[in-house]
């Protein structure tokens, strides 16, 4: 007795990188606006706070995310075009773009860790509060911030290494006017007799002369 081997059908077998095509873009879509959201939110925050001595008292210092770094809040904006761009491009200039995408995300992480710990803003401040350009701030202290904008750097970094693997699977903004990565052909003219006032009027509704010159 002979045994029957299924096939799977070709529709089945397309099934499976189309799902992943669609689940990897809206997951990318959207760690990186909300990554980009994030950064630019907790660049805006406190990430320190201290004192500097003034006059004999204690004068209270603090310092947000763009004090301490502009890194994040620049690379949080890249990221942001990048996840945009990506659907502009195709091919090697798609994972040109994730790679940009993705590199924004790693930077972003890095700036803000390396910001909190840093002292630098402060140290500023508070030698302008005193007037003494070898003071430095005291009872030095940071926020959480530093770390929601890892969040969003991290989140921007998802969604580069997503664009990365699976790019090749998503629909690009040119794919309404072209078919296989090739223009479409230029539709023949129609010949229009000029006799025949409503055949002109078609013409120039399509854009052609209806002279024929």
């Amino acid at each position: 007795m002979g045994y029957v081997t299924a096939v799977p059908h070709p529709r089945s077998e397309a099934a499976g990188p189309a799902r992943a095509g669609r689940l990897s873009l809206a997951v990318a879509l959207l760690a990186g606006a909300l990554g980009a959201a994030v950064a630019l939110l907790a660049t805006r925050q406190r990430w320190s706070e201290g004192t500097a001595t003034v006059a004999g008292g204690a004068f209270p210092l603090t310092a947000k995310g763009s004090d301490v770094t502009g890194v994040p809040a620049a690379l949080a904006i890249v990221g942001l075009a990048a996840l945009v761009a990506v659907f502009a491009v195709r091919k090697a200039g798609r994972l040109l773009v994730a790679g940009v995408l993705a590199l924004s995300g790693a930077g972003i992480v890095t700036a803000a860790l390396i910001g909190a710990g840093d002292s630098s803003a402060l140290d500023e401040q508070a030698a302008k509060a005193s007037g003494d350009t070898s003071a430095t701030v005291a009872a030095l202290s940071h926020t959480a911030w530093p770390y929601v904008a890892v969040v969003g750097g991290v989140l921007i970094l998802v969604a580069g290494l997503l664009a990365l693997r699976y790019g090749r699977l998503w629909p690009a903004m040119s794919g309404r006017y072209e078919r296989d990565g090739a223009p479409r052909a230029r539709r023949k003219a129609v010949a229009v007799d000029p006799d025949r006032p409503e055949d002109i009027w078609k013409a120039l509704d399509r854009g052609e002369d209806p002279t024929g010159a």
